[in-house]
């Protein structure tokens, strides 16, 4: 069983990125969905073994790859942004690339509004926000036995 802490948009909130730091020490995977990847980079320099970054519209300095595929516990995952996929308008597209490059799960950000759902048989999860000027979220993915099941976490509640 591993553990995914999924992040986007942050667009500088550091202080809701250190909050989630103890989540963070002890999952086995961190993905940043890009604006800020400068964002990712200050977890990259944290947890350096671990994160993973995509580069979104906004990321001046591109410090990530435009899309990745991983692969955990027999559990293929797509990461992108979602602006190159039109995700404001629909979720076709990204699942069609996700079907496309052999993806049960496509990780997505842009909207700034969390979402867990499926589309043509690909799981779609998008963490939200944790931009200061947003309702703040992120997801918690737990992948196991080819399974992957998402939590989507409302930082407000928790003070974040």
């Amino acid at each position: 069983m591993k553990s995914v802490v999924i992040v986007s948009d942050t667009h500088g909130n550091r202080r809701a990125l250190e909050a989630l730091f103890p989540v963070m020490e002890e999952s086995e995977y961190i993905i940043h969905l890009g604006d800020t990847s400068q964002d990712g980079g200050y977890l990259r320099a944290r947890f350096p073994d671990k994160t993973y970054i995509v580069n979104g519209n906004c990321d001046l300095m591109k410090l990530g790859e435009n899309e990745l595929v991983l692969e955990i516990e027999n559990v293929r995952i797509f990461a992108c942004h979602g602006h190159l996929y039109s995700v404001k308008y629909t979720t076709a597209k990204l699942a069609a690339r996700a079907k496309e490059l052999g993806c049960g799960v496509a990780l997505y950000g842009h909207t700034h509004s969390a979402y867990e759902g499926e589309t043509d048989g690909v799981l779609l999860i998008n963490p939200g926000t944790l931009s200061r000027y947003s309702h703040k979220s992120y997801c918690y993915l737990i992948v196991n036995g080819g399974k992957a099941v998402a939590k989507i976490v409302d930082a407000d509640e928790r003070n974040i």
